[in-house]
């Protein structure tokens, strides 16, 4: 019942709820603490975290790493123990179970739970590969006629980010500093972002690692992802407007990324499996699939300005991408180059054809040309002390796959001495 296409029915009952996030058929990973205990490995089941280090104790599970602070312990153990510990989880938390006095001494409320990054990032890379955005942008900056450059319908475009600033959900983020040239200027200043905005993403976590010099197939790659979750990479569009040339995005992007709490597994997307689009020009063999590498996921933006309550300004999916995570696998892989685990790979912003789903502001204010009206208040870009928030989930019968919640509050920059 590993991927069961209807709700699993559990003995809790908050996990029965038809929209709730996360019922026996998730059973997403994440790190918690309660109180001065150190954080341990747990599953978000209905309103509970599950304490998976309890269990390891108790002996319902073999020793795989549960007790550690980040999921790198378990992930090192490959596929056939996870697969081996999803089963054991379900027969644990669904109706029937003879365990349920041990596994209910191992349940905490979620509210009353601190939620960590649940992974060490070892690197992590972001794509530019979702058709739409990279349209919008590129008709921004060259033209609707020149709006995807050359490479851009054959190679999963990327570049290297920053492992050491990807923060989970609920850090608030620094408003960063930069080199900023205006048009009408001869030389740079220094100074805020005045342009600081989202990318909504969706991120791949490596559970397996590769050799360097061993390039890995597209299905290789799949098999080679443990999980997605949700991620927000905030960008600096004005300082990298200045910078990126030739090299692409650095400190634009560098200050921080921001990714859900809980981390999706690839055995609970299984039944939401969807094939990428119609390819205008074919793709080279290493890059082909040979069967559905997206997922039916939807996602959404909701925007807070201080003391405002949130309003909705994107809702998109997932199946909007050009390229999978395993596709952008197989070519980070290609030159050779080996990957570890805990690696995370960024989407890139996921944006579809209409302005309701461009997946940042960039887009949906046209690089500010539009403002968006967020209740009393406008926003061109993002003002210190707005909250961003990114949701998602596959919808199921009867059930739902959530990802939590993926949310940044900004803060004013730090101010340079003069």
């Amino acid at each position: 019942m590993t991927n069961s296409t209807i709700l699993i029915r559990s003995w809790i009952d908050s996990a029965n709820d038809p929209d709730g996030p996360f019922p026996v058929n998730n059973l997403p990973y994440g790190v918690f603490s309660t109180g001065g205990d150190a954080p341990r490995c747990g599953v978000a089941i209905g309103e509970y975290v599950l304490d998976l280090a309890a269990l390891e104790r108790a002996g319902l599970f073999p020793a795989v790493g549960f007790d550690a602070p980040a999921l790198n312990p378990f992930m090192a153990q490959g596929p056939a123990v996870w697969a081996d510990i999803r089963q054991r989880l379900i027969a644990l938390l669904s109706q029937g179970s003879d365990q349920q006095e041990a596994v209910r001494q191992a349940l905490f409320l979620r509210a009353d739970v601190t939620l960590h990054l649940p992974f060490k990032v070892a690197e992590y890379t972001d794509f530019y590969a979702g058709r739409s955005h990279a349209t919008n942008i590129g008709t921004m900056f060259r033209g609707a006629e020149n709006a995807l450059p050359p490479n851009w319908l054959h190679i999963p475009i990327g570049y290297n980010g920053r492992a050491s600033t990807v923060v989970v959900s609920g850090t608030a983020i620094r408003r960063p500093n930069g080199q900023l040239k205006a048009p009408d200027q001869d030389m740079p200043s220094f100074g805020p972002c005045k342009r600081l905005d989202i990318e909504l993403e969706l991120g791949a976590v490596i559970g397996v690692p590769s050799a360097m010099g061993q390039p890995v197939s597209v299905a290789e790659a799949d098999a080679m992802i443990f999980g997605y979750v949700l991620l927000n990479d905030w960008s600096a569009r004005d300082i990298q407007a200045w910078e990126y040339q030739p090299l692409g995005p650095f400190q634009a992007k560098a200050f921080a990324t921001t990714i859900g709490a809980w981390v999706v597994t690839r055995a609970a997307l299984e039944p939401f499996r969807t094939s990428t689009p119609p390819r205008e020009k074919p793709l080279l063999p290493y890059l082909q699939e040979a069967g559905p590498l997206l997922y039916d996921i939807d996602l959404s933006v909701t925007m807070a300005p201080a003391g405002q309550a949130p309003t909705p300004i994107c809702r998109t999916n997932y199946s909007r991408m050009y390229y999978s995570s395993a596709q952008q696998l197989a070519h980070h892989t290609s030159s050779g180059c080996s990957m570890n685990i805990g690696d995370l790979l960024g989407s890139g912003t996921i944006s579809g054809p209409e302005k309701s789903e461009f997946g940042s502001l960039q887009e949906i204010t046209w690089a500010g040309k539009e403002p968006l009206t967020l209740g009393d208040a406008t926003r061109t870009f993002i003002e210190d002390g707005d909250t961003l928030t990114l949701h998602g989930h596959a919808q199921g019968q009867g059930y739902r796959i959530g990802f939590g919640t993926c949310a940044g509050t900004v803060l004013p920059a730090v101010t340079y001495p003069k």
